[in-house]
């Protein structure tokens, strides 16, 4: 059984998970790690999504505010004994209807052009890539994306 939560980023399953999150992007960011963690710190997240298989957390996801009109999804993580089964791209929806609910017109990322399966997952739902904003500009490690929300 599949269960979406929204939570925000003190819960304890969300936290167990952003280490296997980083230590994954460590390996696909190489050098650039560093840099790019500096973005992700969890005391600047309050909106988080995550999905649970039988009742273990799989999958996770956030969004924090970019602009007044804009969310900008962080964290997205699937276990991998758990990818191929639909589960990021139910956190990705859910996160989306909670920005939307929000008053939030658009949903920005930034992902790594080392992560085929993270640009697959954005451009099949939809996302389109974007010139790089923001502190990802010079960064050509950077694959940026944005999706406007109906």
């Amino acid at each position: 059984m599949i269960k979406i939560i929204r939570t925000t980023a003190t819960n304890a399953d969300f936290q167990k998970m952003i280490p296997q999150l980083d230590k994954y992007l460590s390996v696909t960011d190489g050098d650039d790690h560093e840099f790019y963690n500096q973005f992700n710190k969890l005391d600047t997240i309050e909106h988080v999504v995550l999905a649970y298989k039988n009742d273990l957390a799989m999958s996770c996801g956030a969004i924090k505010e970019l602009n007044e009109d804009t969310m900008e999804i962080k964290r997205m993580f699937t276990k991998e004994e758990a990818r191929g089964n639909g589960l990021a791209t139910m956190v990705l929806s859910e996160l989306e209807s909670w920005a939307k609910q929000l008053g939030y017109q658009r949903c920005r990322l930034e992902t790594g052009i080392n992560q085929p399966e993270a640009i697959a997952l954005y451009l099949k739902n939809e996302y389109h890539v974007i010139p790089s904003y923001d502190q990802y500009k010079n960064m050509p490690l950077s694959k940026c994306f944005e999706k406007k929300l109906n």
